[in-house]
């Protein structure tokens, strides 16, 4: 399961607590519907680790102030662009993408202080099957779309189809799920084309329900709506906020729905404060920086470390504490982040020239003179978690690759990953020589201080792919260092549309950098990350290309892990033989979010565990703080 900006939620069902580490409360008067009879197999919520934290009837969560204050604007800056509010055919670009849940209300609601647990937003009720074969959804009857039609059952089974139809990125995630209908005008049943598998139950649950009425409907040139072309026209939503206004490109604003049928769900209570969001769109990352200072918008999450450390302390609104500096503990989620491979170029097949790109790369003096020491080298595809492989394999771990033993090297028995540790002349030397060596193997060799296949004398040659200038900063020095190794490294920037064009196309050698978000219980999109089906599937994750039978056999043990033990072990085997292939270049990765803001926005005493500062979800507009500050324009 992944938390995404669309937020990819996963899951789980009702089997015996000896099957499954999963406990599902029975359903007892959900806030605003009739009470569920006893016994009857509803249930209000579902957690992969356990009890759900919060009992039948609860209020609110204990990380938002249901007395919290309404009110105010709040502004968001994002590079890039936007040409498109479908969701169904191509997403929706920048910022925007993570202003969808505010539009359309999904079935279920994440808790973000607890893993991977859900309760009822749309939905009421939930009745997984016993095998896990199928689910039932029970829709709440009062809620509402913006213009005051019901949400029903039609429309998850509409949603369900158009998206899984249309859209690449929602046709892998329910590639498991093969039908949806309505089963009452308030009832609705996924079935899958498995049993067993725990999270299929519940990530049908993050589906983000759209309106059949509005679709099938016509637009104000008396055109019929098709879901399978880009649009600029205002979305029907039934979520907290609408689409008010927008410039194409540059603005987006949200306001909030006063009337909105979900404000007094114990999942909505203390949320959604603010009146107006609204979204700054900017071309370029300079332009950005100076547009925050400049009280263009009143958030930022600085990802970059130069900046971090020298752009904003001189700056007197940080002086006066007009702007606030603060770090967010980033907890429950892992990643991997990377220089990434095209597997699909023949001439990054050979796990020796792989391992040979590893050794060039010197993070330690990039960490001390670029980043001022802030980060840590990536060594798990789970960095940050305890589903992290270290040291050599024990106990259930190790029974998991006895049983794939035939399909993953035997380096994984014998020998901890480790990164080469650069940092020195001499290890910068040693590290070289050992890459050079490796590309010998690997039938290359140095002609004329150019690294040259044997057999056809071809240069070996490298093309990076970034989306804005920040990849310079990162990819110029590490071309240094695979230069000396005798190889033509260039890098080539474009925008982020066509950026997301090529890397869905996978049309490009190497990315300057990709990054996999992970949770505390990874499961189904693993098969889109690393699996064989989604190497070749246009939009998939998949993005080095990866096809291995080990890997594809140890995806399957996580996702049919039966305890939470077995899932760990299982993770451990599947981390430990990623990286035992070298797909990836592993970068850097931190343990907080570097986050700015202009000081106007106050928040629970309590923050969020698993949602860092939880802004701007259960914030509001602190007039006082305002008025110290200066009234945002």
């Amino acid at each position: 399961m992944i938390a995404r900006p669309l937020t990819r939620r996963a899951a789980l069902a009702l089997l015996s607590s000896a099957a499954l580490p999963v406990r599902l409360h029975a359903q007892g008067a959900p806030s605003g519907s009739g009470p569920a009879s006893a016994g009857d197999g509803w249930r209000h919520g579902l957690s992969l680790l356990g009890e759900p934290k919060y009992p039948v009837g609860f209020t609110h969560f204990d990380y938002a102030d249901p007395r919290a204050p309404k009110g105010g604007l709040v502004r968001f800056g994002s590079q890039g662009s936007f040409d498109n509010f479908n969701l169904i055919v191509a997403g929706v670009k920048g910022d925007l993408e993570s202003q969808i849940p505010l539009i359309y209300d999904t079935l279920l609601a994440q808790a973000q202080d607890e893993a991977s647990t859900y309760y009822g937003l749309l939905a009421d009720g939930v009745k997984p099957a016993d095998d896990l074969g199928s689910v039932l959804y029970r829709l709440r009857p009062e809620a509402r779309w913006h213009d005051g039609q019901p949400v029903t059952a039609d429309d998850v089974v509409f949603s369900f189809d158009v998206l899984k139809e249309n859209s690449p990125q929602y046709s892998a995630y329910y590639h498991n799920v093969t039908k949806a209908e309505a089963t009452g005008p308030h009832e609705v049943r996924f079935t899958f084309s498995e049993t067993g598998n725990r999270e299929l139950p519940q990530i049908v649950g993050q589906l983000p329900v759209l309106p059949r009425h509005w679709w099938q409907g016509k637009d104000a040139a008396g055109k019929t709506r098709n879901p399978t072309e880009t649009t600029l026209e205002i979305p029907l939503g039934s979520g907290p906020y609408r689409l008010a206004r927008f410039e194409a490109g540059r603005t987006a604003v949200y306001e909030r729905v006063p009337d909105y049928w979900g404000r007094d769900l114990a999942v909505n209570r203390g949320a959604h404060n603010f009146d107006t969001q609204r979204a700054e769109y900017f071309r370029d990352a300079t332009v950005m920086i100076e547009a925050f200072k400049a009280d263009q918008f009143d958030w930022r999450t600085e990802n970059i470390a130069r900046n971090w450390a020298t752009a904003y302390d001189g700056f007197p609104a940080v002086r006066e504490g007009r702007i606030l500096k603060e770090e967010f503990p980033q907890a429950g989620m892992g990643m991997m982040q990377a220089f990434t491979f095209n597997l699909r170029r023949r001439k990054f097949a050979d796990e020796r020239v792989r391992r040979a790109f590893n050794l060039a790369f010197d993070f330690e003096e990039m960490n001390r003179t670029l980043f001022y020491g802030l980060y840590k080298r990536v060594d798990s595809y789970f960095f940050g978690t305890e589903l992290a492989s270290s040291g050599l394999p024990e106990g259930r771990e190790r029974a998991i690759l006895e049983s794939v033993k035939d399909k993953v090297p035997a380096s994984v028995f014998t020998t901890p990953y480790k990164n080469p540790v650069n940092g020195s002349p001499e290890a910068v030397r040693t590290n070289l020589r050992e890459a050079v060596r490796l590309f010998q193997e690997a039938g290359y060799e140095i002609r004329g201080n150019q690294m040259v296949e044997k057999a056809s004398g071809q240069p070996f040659t490298v093309e990076f792919l970034g989306y804005d200038n920040s990849a310079e900063r990162i990819v110029l020095p590490y071309r240094a260092a695979l230069e000396r190794v005798g190889l033509k490294v260039s890098l080539r920037v474009v925008d982020p549309a066509q950026y997301q064009n090529l890397v869905r196309s996978f049309d490009f050698e190497a990315l300057a950098l990709s990054s996999w978000p992970e949770s505390l219980s990874p499961g189904n999109e693993q098969r889109d990350f690393w699996g064989s089906a989604a190497a070749d599937r246009p939009g998939s994750r998949n993005l080095a290309g990866i096809k291995d039978a080990g890997i594809d056999a140890l995806i399957d043990k996580v996702i049919y892990a039966g305890d939470r033990e077995e899932l760990v072990a299982a993770t451990h085997a599947l981390d430990r033989v990623l990286l035992a292939h070298n797909y990836v270049v592993p970068q850097w990765s931190s343990d907080v979010s570097r986050t700015l803001r202009w000081n106007r926005f106050a928040h629970p005493t309590v923050l969020p565990k698993y949602g860092a500062s939880g802004f701007p979800t259960t914030w509001w507009y602190d007039q006082a703080l305002a008025a110290r500050t200066g009234v945002a324009r």
